[in-house]
């Protein structure tokens, strides 16, 4: 089954989003040190600008971020080993690329100086927060397709 028939149906889509809130909740929550403080301030900053922004936002991009992944889907099942997270952690430059391709493009297009601003400043990290996701962001994938 395919990523987009399993995690986009009306029916799941909603909890799909949950789920994805909670794990970027999660992930800026673990962050440490300065670059931590940097993206915790980023974040707390786009979330004021805007409530219930990081919901929408993941909502709105979630069909470009499934066809993102779908690639990297369609060859974890052929190779019907381990986990979903553990096979997007082996390949981290082009999972992570593929995922910040999308926020890139939406970024481009958003008419909110601010966030503009913000998300400029977090991009040059933006690959290294990505790829320490990508573990969760797989098992939360996987349990959502599976689940299916």
């Amino acid at each position: 089954m395919t990523l987009k028939a399993s995690l986009l149906d009306s029916d799941r889509r909603d909890g799909v989003v949950d789920d994805l809130v909670e794990l970027v909740d999660q992930e800026v929550g673990d962050k440490g040190g300065v670059s931590g403080a940097v993206v915790k301030t980023g974040y707390a900053a786009v979330k004021k600008i805007k409530p219930g922004i990081i919901r929408s936002a993941i909502d709105s991009m979630l069909d470009e971020f499934v066809d993102a992944l779908e690639p990297f889907w369609a060859e974890f099942q052929a190779q019907s080993a381990g986990d979903f997270g553990a096979f997007l952690a082996a390949r981290p430059e082009q999972a992570s690329e593929a995922l910040l391709a999308v926020t890139d493009r939406r970024a481009e297009r958003t008419s909110r100086e601010a966030v503009k601003s913000v998300y400029s400043k977090l991009r040059s990290n933006a690959q290294q927060n990505v790829i320490e996701a990508l573990p969760r962001l797989g098992r939360v994938i996987e349990s959502r397709a599976t689940a299916a």
